[in-house]
């Protein structure tokens, strides 16, 4: 799909250099939690180091964890832990 952006887009993302608009839309897919980290920088054609110093950059935040991410692993080093 290619797309054709308004001018005043353009006039915003213009001062953000090069494709600018693959890395906003990928951050604000990855932001909505609709892709992963690692998809999300691979559509805006860059390696992970760079997409998350951008995001960091112009979101003051790079990596989102959910909570029932952490929850989840809290229990597996409780279970860890136990075992040991």
């Amino acid at each position: 799909m290619s797309l054709i952006l308004r001018q005043e887009f353009d006039d915003v993302l213009n001062p953000f250099g090069k494709n600018a608009a693959e890395f906003f839309l990928a951050a604000s897919l990855y932001h909505a939690h609709k892709i992963s980290f690692a998809a999300a920088a691979a559509l805006a054609n860059l390696g992970f180091d760079e997409f998350l110093y951008r995001l960091r950059e112009h979101f003051d935040t790079g990596f989102f964890v959910a909570d029932e991410v952490v929850e989840e692993d809290l229990q597996t080093v409780a279970r860890l832990m136990a075992g040991a």
